[in-house]
């Protein structure tokens, strides 16, 4: 076989290109499943950072169990749908029209036997999505925690959302204002104003990305709102009931 021909040389690299695209292939079919799990188990590990519970994303399966009771699917509507919540994929949801979306939501029971409802959030950064989760508290109003993350915000500046300085600030702060109108939560640039139950401080340099975070806790929360508004609604004759129980008893 002379190996000076052009044609050898095309062969080989064929042969070369064929081998090399089949390995990665093969190595790909291979990898997928531990990509598919690690995707799974940090999936739970930041569900379970929204509540407080901080463990390393291979603990998060035997935490997950623990903590999150509940996995519902609701409509726009707030009516419960077959299904379970981890089950969606929330960039799919957002690209169907809202009447037809699958509302996940999670329903998680704390050490104090207190229940939180966390909603998955997904929105757009500077330059990709951005997405998160927020808990709120057995009020169905305030906040007991947030975590954001992103794909490719600048880092020092948007990718900051990720940071626990940004995120803690979100704690105890109100979604409904004292009419028990929804107002959501703002990242505000400049600073949140002194005392506000509904602001945080925006990031220096980062004022795009701050306000897709303010628009995607805005969207996402307030999808839910009539199913909010429902177990507001059960919660409060629940409190109701309580003190006339306590008051006979007394």
């Amino acid at each position: 076989m002379n190996v000076n021909k052009n044609s050898y040389t095309i062969g080989f690299a064929c042969v070369m290109v064929v081998f090399v695209a089949a390995l990665l292939a093969s190595m790909s079919i291979q990898l997928t499943p531990l990509q598919d799990r690690n995707i799974e188990l940090e999936k739970k590990q930041n569900i379970l950072q929204s509540v407080g519970v901080f463990v390393d994303r291979d603990e998060s399966e035997k935490y997950y169990s623990q903590f999150i009771k509940e996995e519902l699917v609701v409509d726009n509507n707030g009516n419960i749908l077959p299904g379970s919540a981890f089950d969606i994929d929330l960039g799919d949801e957002l690209k169907k029209d809202i009447k037809n979306q699958n509302l996940p939501l999670y329903i998680s029971i704390l050490e104090d036997s207190s229940e939180c409802y966390i909603i998955p959030l997904r929105g757009k950064g500077l330059w990709g999505p951005i997405w998160g989760y927020i808990a709120l508290k057995e009020d169905i109003n305030t906040v007991f925690g947030a975590v954001f993350a992103h794909k490719s915000e600048t880092p020092g500046l948007g990718a900051e959302i990720n940071q626990s300085f940004f995120q803690e600030p979100f704690r105890d702060k109100l979604i409904f204002n004292e009419n028990n109108e929804f107002v959501s939560i703002t990242v505000k640039k400049g600073g949140a104003t002194e005392g506000s139950m509904h602001e945080v401080d925006g990031i220096s340099g980062g004022t795009i990305t701050s306000d897709g975070v303010t628009d995607m806790i805005k969207e996402r929360v307030g999808r839910y709102i009539p199913y909010l508004e429902q177990n507001k609604a059960v919660e409060k004759d629940s409190i109701i009931i309580t003190n006339l129980i306590s008051q006979v008893n007394g």
